[in-house]
């Protein structure tokens, strides 16, 4: 191998596990049937001025399993709450009782179900652009120094970048099938 060109190959394989942990995040937030407290992580309430996330303005508990109740911490805010629930999209339909907001989780339809499923696609298909993305910079790094490095550094260094690629897609797929199993699961 060439002493002038080192790929870092750490820091595409950190962006594309980057690309992982974001889709992780994406399909905790994706509705299944079940009460979970990650399914309000990506809500923001409009609270003292500035954008704030729900588990920051108050206490995310799952009680039961159809039932997760936020303990909001300051009265004033309890419709504010409400309100970015409401407009979030999960479909739920909040309950009052004084500072607690009680959500029940409705079941979900076969319709509903194969509409998540897509959406969960969506998701895995952005984190599929994303890696890819950090696969062309890895690629682009490689041919910037093409000139300094012989024919087989260039093959290795491309086969480098693509088995890292190959595996964090084989990860995405892995997690989408098993989030499709989980949405499709009554």
């Amino acid at each position: 191998m060439s002493e002038e060109f080192e790929l870092d190959t750490a820091d595409l394989a950190k962006r594309m596990d980057g690309a992982l942990s974001n889709l992780r995040t994406e399909f905790a937030s994706l509705r299944t049937g079940r009460a979970s407290g990650s399914m309000l992580e990506p809500i923001m309430v409009d609270a003292y001025g500035s954008m704030t996330p729900i588990n920051q303005v108050g206490t995310v508990n799952v009680p039961e399993p159809r039932m997760v109740t936020i303990n909001v911490w300051d009265k004033g805010l309890v419709n504010k709450v409400e309100k970015a629930i409401r407009e979030s999209g999960l479909g739920i339909n909040p309950q009052l009782n004084g500072t607690i907001i009680m959500l029940p989780i409705p079941e979900l339809n076969e319709e509903r179900r194969r509409e998540l499923t897509k959406v969960a696609g969506q998701y895995a298909e952005h984190a599929r652009v994303a890696v890819r993305n950090v696969r062309r910079d890895g690629m682009e790094q490689i041919k910037k120094h093409k000139d300094g490095m012989s024919d087989d550094d260039h093959k290795f260094w491309e086969g480098e970048v693509q088995d890292l690629t190959d595996k964090h897609i084989k990860g995405i797929d892995d997690l989408l099938a098993h989030k499709q199993e989980e949405i499709m699961q009554v």
